[in-house]
């Protein structure tokens, strides 16, 4: 179901990128960790960062292997998560859900809500900055 607000920056969402989308470019739904603010001239997009429960097979300055506690619902329940900082998107809201763990006692869907913790949310934003080629910009971080 589709996000009808902006998530918060540091918020786990399912991302589907099989909407249009082409290898080598993501192409399957998986979780994502919002990093832009809400921005009134910008409405119904936010940019995110995709996670991966592959090990990168050259880890890079771009990776960063992220614990998400507890953890997200089925499928999503790895041990942990590679962070995809050279692979930064900015979606619609529609492309957006929150992890979805099942239906309580009288039918109504359960979402989760994971927020990542700021000593990882830099973490995050230095592998940003590094798949950007924007080394230098993380010596102060």
């Amino acid at each position: 179901m589709a996000l009808k607000f902006h998530p918060q920056i540091g918020q786990v969402v399912i991302c589907d990128f099989n909407k249009t989308f082409v290898p080598p470019e993501m192409v399957k739904r998986r979780p994502a960790v919002v990093i832009s603010p809400r921005m009134r001239a910008r409405s119904n997009l936010c940019t995110v960062v995709p996670l991966s429960t592959s090990e990168p097979k050259s880890y890079q300055d771009y990776h960063h292997p992220l614990t998400i506690t507890p953890p997200l619902p089925r499928p999503y329940n790895a041990g942990f998560h590679w962070v995809k900082g050279d692979m930064l998107y900015t979606v619609s809201f529609d492309r957006l859900s929150l992890p979805f763990d099942g239906k309580d006692y009288s039918g109504k869907r359960k979402y989760v809500t994971h927020i990542i913790d700021k000593e990882d949310l830099i973490k995050i934003q230095k592998c940003i900055l590094h798949g950007l080629g924007l080394n230098s910009l993380t010596r102060d971080m």
